[in-house]
């Protein structure tokens, strides 16, 4: 008896973890370029409040566009009225990414923007792709 409840319970999980992660996106983001930077197969939404901090929750692949160039990647998010949080990728590579933003003082997100950046040390300014904004209305 406790092994058969066990294994229902087990199911349980793998059930429960396949829904999470069949979860349905919003809608697809449109690739964000700049020299030597891209952002593609990227998807996000605006979770309800009460559902991971009714937060703006994206995923793609950030991809070094120029290798040979020695510099990193990186994405650069913000949401509300708050300062663009970075996220690095990987120079010479590409890297799925999956995160969520979210403003802490209240209970979602309506508001967000984002930008695929090449970090192009401390001499030269970086470049960016045009910034996409997103709304929840």
């Amino acid at each position: 008896m406790k092994k058969a409840l066990a294994g229902l319970a087990a199911a349980g999980l793998i059930l429960t973890a396949g829904g999470t992660a069949a979860a349905a996106w919003s809608a697809s983001i449109p690739a964000l370029t700049s020299g030597g930077v891209e952002f593609a197969e990227g998807q996000y939404k605006f979770n309800p409040a009460g559902v991971n901090h009714g937060a703006f929750e994206w995923a793609g692949r950030l991809r070094d566009a120029n290798g040979g160039d020695g510099h990193n990647v990186y994405m650069q998010v913000r949401v509300e009225g708050h300062d663009w949080v970075r996220y690095n990728g990987k120079q010479k590579r590409s890297v799925w990414m999956h995160h969520s933003n979210w403003d802490g003082a209240q209970r979602y997100t309506i508001n967000a923007y984002m930008r695929a950046c090449r970090d192009r040390g401390s001499l030269r300014p970086d470049n960016c792709s045009p910034g996409q904004h997103f709304a929840n209305h």
